[in-house]
């Protein structure tokens, strides 16, 4: 559908504004744009981040099953079997460790930071009921590879209704 002119746009600009600021705008159009807040227009106020206030990051996961298992995989790329802690308890997978950067040496300025260094963890529900006492876990290649074996569930329990 085409505008007929510029006039029909401002006064669904000024229709829009008074729907999101809860106005209701009975007026003809002055051809006017209305002002913009002045919260739009102020600077944006950078968060404070304090150094010292340690907060893990959260490991990014794969979770899927195959007939026989469930695999939880995760990316762990630079950390060292012994400082990653890999636990089970009440059906919940519990990966927790430290990816350590290493001293830069003579650093001023980093123009780009995006990697995470510190603690991560992570806690997962599992979407299957595993056997508990039949699980793997692998660090090959960076990457940490939990399999559990499923329990079958193939036998229907007849519940009787009192």
């Amino acid at each position: 559908m085409a505008r007929k002119n510029r006039d029909d746009d401002l006064l669904l600009e000024d229709e829009l504004t008074a729907a999101f600021l809860g106005e209701e705008d009975n007026s003809q159009p002055t051809g006017e744009i209305p002002a913009v807040e002045d919260e739009m227009a102020a600077e944006p106020v950078a968060e404070e981040w304090d150094e010292d206030e340690a907060v893990p990051g959260q490991l990014a996961v794969d979770v899927y099953e195959t007939k026989e298992k469930l695999v939880v995989k995760a990316r762990t790329a630079g950390v060292n079997k012994s400082d990653l802690d890999v636990s089970i308890a009440d059906n919940t997978l519990s990966i927790r460790g430290t990816l350590s950067a290493g001293a830069e040496e003579g650093v001023e300025n980093y123009f780009v930071q995006e990697c995470y260094w510190g603690e991560f963890s992570r806690s997962i529900a599992l979407p299957v009921p595993v056997k508990e006492e039949e699980i793997e876990a692998v660090l090959k290649d960076g990457v940490l590879t939990v399999s559990f074996t499923k329990m079958k569930q193939d036998t229907v329990k007849k519940i009787q209704v009192l």
